[in-house]
């Protein structure tokens, strides 16, 4: 099928075509790297808290002595390095652009470790975009990396196609926040997710409540969980139910957010392999 005429549903296209999930023309890694599983966090609406879940994974696996990578490929709004305290340009030799990495070795590349400001906009369209995504997969050392975590924007637009489309992805984790249009937004990534022929691993419910620090009553300040109902409809798993946790909030804007205490995100290890 024509680029012009393609649906991007490969699950009822026989055309061996680049967009197939057959893995045969996708781009390759960096030729110094390899990465055994490759998991995206999305979801079909902002604010839900991907970038949060994204670190708070990376963390767990590498707690549990997994060698991680983190692409963040929200270009627009990248908010990875910030939360690991990372910051200035990332450096490039002969075998392609090196990592950031973090106290705990954990390997980072975003956009904002390649402008000259931290602030500077991104002022790009769809395809360009996607095309830099491709790169943090082909020009980036990555190293040998057990799983690589992929902070994605929100939506179902050009760069989670171009995810889904250019890179091996093993599964994706799907992020919400309990309110009623939790179903609507499960149903755009899970859909998404079919047609390109990726598992869904699970469902993460962040904000899911706030338990109360005197008397140990948890809030449920968005109104009652629907993870589970909405979980079992489309028939994943409820992977976490994340609280509103200020300390969280607090070291992440601080830089610090791999000496957070818990132990969220755990429930991803049960993907990986060693």
């Amino acid at each position: 099928m024509s680029d012009q005429n393609c649906t991007h549903d490969c699950s009822t296209c026989s055309s061996d075509c680049a967009s197939r999930d057959n893995g045969i023309r996708k781009p390759a890694i960096n030729g110094y790297s390899s990465c055994k599983k490759v998991i995206g966090i999305v979801s079909g609406k902002g604010g839900v808290g991907k970038s949060m879940v994204t670190a708070l994974s990376a963390i767990a696996a590498n707690r549990d002595g997994y060698k991680v990578g983190i692409m963040d490929a929200d270009i627009t709004g990248p908010s990875i390095p910030k939360m690991f305290g990372l910051h200035g340009q990332v450096e490039a030799n002969a075998m392609g652009l090196m990592p950031a990495v973090t106290p705990t070795d954990i390997k980072v590349m975003s956009l904002n470790l390649l402008t000259e400001n931290e602030t500077d906009p991104v002022v790009w369209r769809g395809p360009v975009i996607g095309g830099v995504v491709e790169q943090f997969w082909t020009d980036v050392v990555w190293g040998d990396l057990d799983v690589m975590f992929i902070d994605m924007p929100p939506g179902t637009g050009d760069v989670p196609l171009t995810v889904f489309q250019s890179l091996p992805v093993d599964g994706i984790i799907v992020v919400t926040s309990p309110q009623e249009l939790v179903s609507m937004i499960v149903a755009k990534a899970v859909n998404m997710a079919k047609l390109m022929n990726i598992p869904v691993l699970g469902l993460v419910e962040n904000m899911s409540y706030f338990e109360c620090p005197d008397c140990g009553k948890k809030h449920e300040i968005f109104g009652p969980s629907n993870a589970q109902k909405v979980a079992d409809e489309y028939g994943i798993q409820l992977l976490e139910k994340l609280p509103i946790n200020p300390e969280l909030a607090r070291q992440g804007d601080a830089g610090k957010i791999e000496y957070s205490f818990g132990n969220e995100m755990e429930s991803v290890l049960q993907f990986l392999e060693k």
